[in-house]
């Protein structure tokens, strides 16, 4: 199953009444990555008075996991308006960050929701996304001749070797995308190596 992720990062600056909204969004396939990218631009604007901040992990229309932060702003004026953009863009493994520079005109709750959202939709309309393909493991078992060619393999259809093991073969861990099993198997049967892709 495909679905589409941030290609590269982006920022884009909006500004209500005086105050600045820096908005950022990124790829992010994980809470760790997340949280390094929200770090990041923590330092980059150690001045600022608020970093707010959503994301989607995972396939958008089935989540892993979602969450989002305030970071200080009245509850519910910030991070809830950040991810309603998120679950209505169909963009997976994302993270936005809208960082605040209050300009000295309050913008009371109703403003604030207006302003995170409309910042949010701003990055997400001006950001663009490429299909993230999801990767099925393959175990592969080939005498040490054959590690250079399956190596080969798995390159031409975009998949990645995780590790090796070597005994009196080499047992090499792959993830591919789906639809290079089939081609896989049939070009290493060809060569007498063993495929087997787990349960």
């Amino acid at each position: 199953m495909s679905y589409p992720v941030p290609d590269t990062p982006l920022e884009l600056l909006f500004e209500v009444k005086k105050s600045k909204f820096f908005a950022f969004a990124a790829y992010t396939p994980d809470r760790e990555t997340a949280m390094q990218y929200l770090a990041g631009k923590r330092e980059q604007y150690p001045d600022a008075r608020h970093h707010c901040w959503a994301y989607l992990l995972g396939n958008p229309h089935s989540p892993a996991s979602a969450a989002m932060s305030d970071d200080g702003e009245p509850s519910g004026t910030a991070g809830k308006p950040i991810l309603n953009v998120l679950q209505h863009k169909g963009v997976g493994d994302i993270t936005i960050i809208v960082t605040r520079y209050f300009g000295g005109i309050k913008l009371g709750a109703g403003g604030l929701v207006r302003a995170y959202s409309s910042a949010a939709q701003q990055v997400m309309e001006n950001l663009t996304v490429k299909e993230q393909v999801t990767l099925s493991k393959v175990l592969v078992r080939a005498d040490f001749r054959h590690e250079q060619f399956v190596r080969h393999v798995v390159n031409e259809h975009q998949g990645v070797v995780d590790h090796c093991e070597y005994a009196n073969e080499v047992t090499m861990y792959i993830a591919l995308p789906a639809p290079a099993i089939s081609p896989l198997t049939q070009l290493c049967n060809g060569q007498g190596i063993q495929v087997t892709v787990p349960e």
